[in-house]
């Protein structure tokens, strides 16, 4: 028994181990990774952006001032530009997405639970509030009077099709045929 605490203590030792090593791997990529990141936001902005010199007239600083407002509407322009586009092109996609849909043939169906409502109810939610109709499903139906029925049972008694064939089956009713047809 203790020979395996012991195995279980040096296999959740090692674990452990190798867990704190890893972490520490980590560690020193995240620093690596944001090290490179922050040069390389400063060769960026050192490119792009160079120092600002603010000359001492007033006619200068209108002239500076008239230059960054063209490149302030060039870079609007721009960035509109690719709004739309990247509008144009979503547009697009959901309409290709759409027409696969069509070819397959599936089409991604709601879940849909079951709402119990009566017919007022429903008529209420679709028509609005201010359309009250009260709608009796029973006054629809159609009456049906026992004469009706008894006529009916007369009728399938006269023509019952049945007794036809029961007569004319076997050899007596193949007999009967053949020598009305004599």
């Amino acid at each position: 028994f203790s020979l395996l605490q012991k195995k279980r203590r040096a296999a959740t030792a090692r674990r452990q181990h190798l867990k704190s090593a890893m972490l520490q791997l980590a560690m020193s990529e995240i620093e690596k990774e944001t090290a490179a990141k922050e040069v390389e936001k400063q060769n960026y902005l050192a490119e792009h952006c160079p120092p600002l010199s603010l000359p001492g007239s007033m006619q200068e600083l209108q002239e500076l001032c008239k230059k960054l407002h063209a490149k302030i509407d060039s870079v609007d322009e721009e960035r509109y530009d690719t709004e739309v586009k990247l509008q144009k092109t979503t547009k697009e996609l959901e309409d290709l997405n759409q027409k696969l849909f069509d070819l397959r043939g599936k089409f991604k169906r709601p879940p849909l639970r079951r709402v119990r409502m009566s017919a007022d109810a429903m008529l209420r939610a679709l028509l609005g509030s201010k359309h009250k109709v009260n709608m009796d499903l029973r006054a629809n139906l159609k009456q049906v009077k026992k004469e009706d029925t008894e006529k009916e049972k007369d009728l399938r008694d006269v023509g019952d099709w049945r007794k036809n064939i029961e007569e004319k089956s076997g050899m007596e009713g193949r007999k009967k045929m053949f020598e009305a047809g004599e």
